[in-house]
């Protein structure tokens, strides 16, 4: 794990001030002088000055990088900018090349599971599209931990197999909602799950859940299991509420409908029809959460 702090203190800084002191020094002031705008030592300023220090060369090929240190120059020179409005300013800088260029760039390289994440991120970003995706892959992999760790839920897995799913807040789409690739299966009387969480690769319980949520419900994760009677009075003993939906229509309308009758209901299921298997679905605020209502079916 290596962190963009390590970065821009090994990589940036030592660039950025061996620019700004020979700039400084450029501009006729003494070492000294440098040394205090900067609050380093002089003996710095002349490693620095002298080019005695390594640099990057990608950072030497910035032109924002170059123009940062030419005005930042000619304001503390001219002392019409004190050394805190030159940290401010540089520190702007810093975290705009975090936020998908340079630096996050060098980052990406330094650190190859960040080359995974295609689209452009923030990593101070609390809010960010990366540390979301993220918490909903830990958040499927505690609920999956419960499943495998559930003696007898492989006999609650239908012949189509299961697949346990939760989606990021403001989902649109099938690739809002993480999954685990393929399905999980009864492998001799065991749960197994074939991988890693990813997004994008459920469509059925992924669209189940799209459905409910663009039908009203609230819930960001679901899990189907095979359907029996027996399995809705559980559930609803659990103090769960059910709806049933009718699967010969398009699942989306048809989930509506239900939740139109029955708009707080956390489970969702259809008997089946020509060719299609039986099927129960639990809703929930979480992974784990509804791994656990599953859990105590057992």
């Amino acid at each position: 794990m290596r962190f963009i702090e390590e970065v821009v203190v090994e990589e940036f800084l030592p660039t950025f001030r061996s620019l700004l002191a020979e700039a400084l020094r450029e501009r006729g002031l003494t070492q000294s002088e440098v040394a205090d705008l900067l609050g380093i030592s002089q003996s710095a300023v002349s490693k620095y000055a002298h080019g005695e220090v390594e640099r990057n060369e990608r950072l030497l090929e910035d032109d924002r990088l170059a123009e940062l240190v030419e005005q930042l120059a000619d304001g503390l020179a001219a002392g019409e900018m004190t050394s805190v409005q030159a940290l401010v300013e540089a520190e702007v800088f810093v975290r705009r090349l975090e936020r998908g260029g340079l630096l996050a760039k060098l980052h990406e390289e330094s650190f190859p599971p960040l080359a995974d994440y295609e689209d452009e991120f923030d990593i101070h970003d609390p809010d960010s599209q990366l540390r979301q995706t993220e918490r909903v892959r830990s958040s499927l992999r505690r609920g999956l931990r419960v499943l495998e760790n559930t003696s007898g839920f492989a006999g609650l897995i239908p012949a189509v197999g299961s697949n346990l799913v939760e989606c990021l807040p403001d989902a649109e789409g099938i690739d809002d909602v993480a999954a685990v690739p393929g399905r999980i299966l009864d492998l001799k009387g065991r749960a197994h799950v074939p991988g890693e969480p990813e997004f994008g690769v459920s469509e059925h319980v992924a669209g189940v859940l799209l459905a409910a949520r663009t039908a009203g419900n609230d819930a960001r994760a679901a899990l189907n299991v095979r359907y029996d009677p027996e399995t809705i009075e559980q559930l609803q003993a659990q103090g769960l509420t059910t709806a049933q939906f009718d699967i010969e229509g398009e699942i989306g309308p048809a989930i509506g409908d239900a939740l139109a009758e029955t708009p707080d209901a956390d489970v969702l299921y259809q008997t089946g029809g020509f060719g299609v298997e039986p099927v129960v679905y639990v809703l929930g605020p979480d992974a784990p959460t509804v791994a656990g209502v599953v859990r105590d079916l057992v």
